[in-house]
């Protein structure tokens, strides 16, 4: 069955399980921006443990705003910090260098709008795991969907339901332990091919 999801800055885990075990996905591209969601936030294990990674943002005057209208405010230069922590984080991790040329140019090319951005982090790790999902977009928000299953709750980072991941190997994990649900660059950088094997073995509850 198709899915519905936010488009993230470089998912989560569950949001990617979820993704590979539908037959499609569709994004929410008509809700409105909300603080404190994966929507500009993303996590990896850095050396001293799980290191949040934010994308600063233009924030309206307008009490709402649409997340597609919501622009990144590139005069902050948070691609170099952000490219920096993963080098840091994750140059010694098996896949890094097999996967960092495919990357790298996310963080060097300017993108007006997050929500595009976000749809370029999708594309970028799809075409690392060599995955070929079936994708559309909303053109109307429903707060309610029939025939789809709703996961637009995987976007929440603050009020995050656990899910049921399964452990893998990580790079501080000697020393801060298995952290569950980071960003899909965890994963790959990881697991490399084999992260796409473990997706489809894993499983995500709807609300």
């Amino acid at each position: 069955m198709k899915i519905l999801l936010h488009p993230t800055y470089f998912p989560n885990i569950a949001q990617f399980v979820a993704a590979v075990n539908a037959t499609g996905i569709i994004f929410e591209m008509e809700d409105n921006f909300l603080k404190q969601t994966y929507r500009n936030r993303t996590y990896i294990y850095g050396a001293n443990g799980k290191l949040a990674l934010n994308i600063p943002v233009i924030h309206s005057q307008k009490n709402r705003q649409k997340y597609k209208d919501v622009k990144i405010f590139n005069e902050e230069k948070w691609q170099d910090i952000h490219w920096k922590s993963l080098l840091s984080a994750y140059r010694t991790s098996p896949f890094f260098e097999y996967y960092e040329d495919e990357l790298q140019p996310l963080f060097s090319q300017k993108t007006k709008f997050l929500l595009d951005f976000n749809l370029k982090c999708f594309e970028a790790i799809c075409g690392c795991l060599q995955l070929d999902i079936n994708i559309s977009k909303t053109d109307a928000y429903y707060k309610i969907v029939n025939d789809i299953i709703d996961f637009r709750f995987l976007v929440n980072a603050k009020k995050e339901t656990p899910q049921p991941i399964q452990k893998y190997t990580q790079v501080f994990s000697n020393k801060h332990g298995f952290i569950p649900n980071l960003s899909i660059l965890d994963l790959l950088f990881n697991e490399g091919p084999n992260a796409v094997t473990y997706l489809e073995s894993q499983n995500i509850t709807p609300l």
